[in-house]
């Protein structure tokens, strides 16, 4: 009864105020100068020199103009628009309707990051130790999800279960605004899919992550920043989609800015049901009996994901921001197995089918406090701290039939707690170069506990001890670091950092009484270096040391199954891996071609690797007995890893827009196992071709076509995967709205196909996550600038254009 009450104060209150003194109507138009062509949404902003603060401000409008209500007072007109020159009239007395006539601004070349290497963002920004790229309106991800979006960004891949994977390695570090998040989750691949594609500003690639970063993740960092405005007044936009096979969402991402308060949110609910299937066809080579299974899965989501908060301009130089963020998702999922088994001669023994209908429930409650001071308003000289806390809980429950017979009741209950503290401080040294020290603390505390009953016959349910378990993972990272980072002449640039963390892994399992405790501190020294040849082009180099922890999952000894032949059991022997990268980067731009290249080598020490071996135990299937087949994790020795890639991107005309992304890279794992060698080679790689042209009736057409060519190790051997997508979109409302309509994997071709060989069996599997689907998606805007006019206006395209590219 309460809430709209509530609602209505937050968005009066500062309108009342307004009255409570004389106001003044300022007026104007701004031009870009030299075309004079109208600056749409261009900010104009009144710091009132009493107060020592902003006031308040407008947006101009289709035509350039704005008509602001000012108390009277003495202000700084400040006048601002993106990639422009800002223009400010100081001590201006409003006491009478002013209209400031023409109000000129010029493209600001030179509103560059210090610590930029090229003078060009239009596409993705080169920094000495990541690749912005910026995500707007790629078409086929209009509705989709954060998985869909990365699926899309030049060095990172999405197989078909979602895994993300950075130059090929799967070993990457994903973040939220630059810190661990409750948007991840405990199960971050499931999250990925959970979130809005909408929420997403850019996206950090950072294949040579630089001290300040989380030395996790031997691939690199993955820093997904999200979406939110600092404009005046109301503005955001709202996406509502729907689509086969059934999925219907909302979203929205709002702001509120008044004054030295800036509200946001970012909400969004969706329902989705995902189709897959799975077989696999096993041949136990001591007896040449044989065993096919195959999965019909449905998959069933409601997602509720919101994000609320406010920042605070204290003054010219401080600010705080504190939001919570909430995530809710009841997810259904109903898997078919059939078990077929075959006798020596090929012939039908057995057949059993196996229902499990599984209802999981996962919750997320973050709440984050960030501070954020500047020393005499110099953005250089800054002290931050950031502090947050997450509670999540995931429970899964299912009740299996066996040949329609309730035969197992497995229930997983998984909650989380993790504390994120980060203080940083930065001083510029001289002209040129910066100093920056800090310390970061990761506390996680994770309880698992699965339980898994049998029928007894009767229809009671016995708990299975050997399946039943209760593990408490408990991780504390205390990092300390520094880094010194300098420009020489106009040409060379170097950031130089070194890491400390010290790190304190406990293993209780509480069901068998084992303990476990690892504790050790490792140094990792970062060293980025940049030559700028001339504006367009330039030469990156990184080197930087990195870890693998494994995870809660990787080292609990109790098996999880996904059937009664097929077990997933941890080791709680794993070990860390390290991990020593080095990367060279290259940069032109000629004409309309940019090119964006680098070369890597990457060495690995105690690298997980998993096995999948035979457990001398048998599952009764039907009348007869089958072997069980257990998948574990293992260190082994080294792993090399050498690669190239390279993004190109050509723009024949302001209306078409083509490139490409191609990453080739060799694989070399040395190792063996109890007297087995695990040693492999493997050469792979992937290429992306994204082609957007703009049609009669301004019409955007995209296709996305993307191979992932064929992976080998030791033991299994995955063919190479061939998607397409393509996507619609037209402006409509004056480009206050769009309508877009994608097909995702159009020919239905996104599978996995592996070919298993062991002593004692060979296999073959295939697996679909997601079926092809369709998706129409509509998005309003309010107050935000159209991106197709401010592209044609200055000449260039954004990467938010056609797919980050750069």
């Amino acid at each position: 009864m309460y809430k709209p009450f509530l609602i209505s104060i937050f968005f009066i209150f500062p309108f009342l105020l307004s009255f409570a003194q004389k106001e003044v109507k300022i007026s104007g138009i701004v031009l870009e100068q030299g075309t004079s062509y109208p600056l749409e949404y261009a900010t104009v902003s009144f710091f009132n020199i009493a107060e020592n603060k902003i006031t308040t401000g407008g947006i101009t409008d289709l035509d350039g103009k704005f008509e602001v209500l000012v108390p009277t007072g003495t202000y700084n007109i400040i006048v601002e628009y993106i990639s422009y020159t800002t223009k400010t009239y100081n001590n201006k007395v409003l006491d009478k309707d002013i209209n400031l006539g023409t109000v000129s601004l010029a493209l600001d070349s030179q509103a560059l990051d210090q610590v930029e290497i090229i003078a060009e963002r239009t596409t993705v920004d080169i920094k000495l130790d990541k690749k912005v790229y910026n995500v707007g309106s790629d078409l086929t991800v209009r509705g989709g999800t954060v998985s869909d979006v990365l699926d899309n960004v030049p060095s990172i891949t999405v197989d078909v279960e979602g895994n993300v994977a950075l130059r090929g390695n799967d070993d990457v570090r994903i973040l939220i605004n630059g810190k661990p998040s409750g948007l991840v989750g405990l199960n971050s691949t499931e999250a990925l899919r959970q979130l809005p594609a909408e929420a997403i500003e850019r996206v950090e690639v950072i294949t040579s992550p630089s001290a300040r970063y989380d030395a996790e993740g031997t691939a690199g960092i993955i820093n997904i920043i999200l979406r939110r405005s600092k404009l005046q007044g109301v503005n955001g936009a709202v996406t509502v989609n729907a689509g086969y096979p059934q999925q219907a969402g909302i979203s929205a991402n709002m702001n509120y800015r008044t004054g030295d308060f800036n509200f946001f949110t970012t909400t969004s609910y969706n329902y989705r049901e995902r189709p897959g299937n799975a077989f696999s066809n096993t041949n136990f080579l001591s007896t040449n009996n044989s065993l096919t299974e195959t999965r019909d899965i449905e998959r069933f989501s409601k997602d509720l994901n919101t994000n609320i908060g406010v920042e605070w301009y204290v003054n010219e130089t401080s600010s705080i921001t504190t939001s919570v963020q909430i995530r809710n998702s009841d997810d259904e999922n109903e898997t078919l197995n059939t078990l077929r088994e075959f006798d020596s001669n090929n012939s039908l023994v057995n057949t059993t089918r196996r229902f499990d209908p599984e209802f999981e429930n996962d919750k997320t409650f973050q709440y984050t406090f960030n501070y954020d001071k500047q020393f005499n308003g110099n953005s250089d000289h800054r002290f931050t701290f950031n502090f947050q806390f997450e509670d999540n809980f995931e429970s899964e429950a299912s009740l299996i039939q066996q040949d329609d017979i309730v035969a197992e009741d497995v229930k997983t209950d998984e909650g989380e707690q993790r504390v994120f503290i980060q203080t940083d401080y930065v001083v510029p040294v001289g002209e040129n170069s910066q100093f920056e020290a800090g310390y970061q603390g990761r506390f996680i505390e994770l309880n698992t506990d699965y339980a898994v009953s049998f029928n007894d016959g009767d229809g009671n349910f016995v708990l299975d001890t050997n399946l039943s378990n209760d593990l408490i993972y408990r991780e504390y990272v205390n990092a300390f670091y520094t880094q010194f980072g300098s420009k020489i002449g106009e040409k060379f640039s170097f950031l130089f950092g070194l890491r400390l963390e010290e790190s304190r892994i406990t293993i209780d399992q509480q069901t068998s009484g084992d303990f476990d405790r690892k504790n050790y501190a490792n140094l990792f020294p970062t060293l980025n270096l940049a030559y700028e040849i001339s504006e367009d082009e330039n030469i990156t180099i990184g080197i930087n040391r990195r870890i693998r922890r494994p995870r809660s999952r990787f080292i609990n000894p109790f098996p999880s199954r996904s059937s009664a032949t097929n077990l997933f059991q941890g080791n709680p022997d794993l070990d860390p891996s390290f991990s020593t990268t080095y990367d060279v980067g290259y940069f032109k731009k000629f004409g309309k071609f940019d090119l964006n290249a680098s070369m890597y080598f990457q060495n690995a020490t105690d690298v997980f690797v998993f096995i999948t071996e035979e457990t001398g135990d048998n599952a009764i299937v039907g009348s007869t007995e089958v072997p069980i087949i257990r998948r574990t994790p293992i260190n082994l020795a080294t792993n090399e890893r050498y690669g190239f890639e390279w993004t190109v991107t050509y723009r024949p005309t302001k209306k078409w827009n083509m490139n490409t992304n191609f990453n080739l890279f060799q694989s070399i794992t040395k190792g063996e196992f109890e007297g087995t060698d695990f040693g492999a080679e493997n050469l792979s790689w992937f290429i992306r071709l994204n082609n957007k042209i703009t049609l009669p009736g301004e019409i955007d057409w995209q296709t996305r076509m993307n191979y992932r060519g064929p992976t080998e190790d030791a033991q299994n051997r995955n063919r190479g995967i061939f998607t397409t997508d393509l996507a619609f979109s037209k402006d409509v409302f004056k480009g206050a709205g769009s309508i877009a309509f994608n097909i995702s994997d159009v020919f239905n071709s996104r599978k996995r196909v592996t070919f298993t060989n062991t002593p004692t069996f060979n296999s073959r599997s295939e697996f679909q996550w997601r079926v092809r689907s369709f998706n129409l998606a509509f998005t309003y805007r309010f107050n935000q600038q159209r991106e197709r006019e401010r592209r044609e206006r200055n000449g260039n395209f954004d990467g938010d254009d056609f797919d980050f590219e750069g």
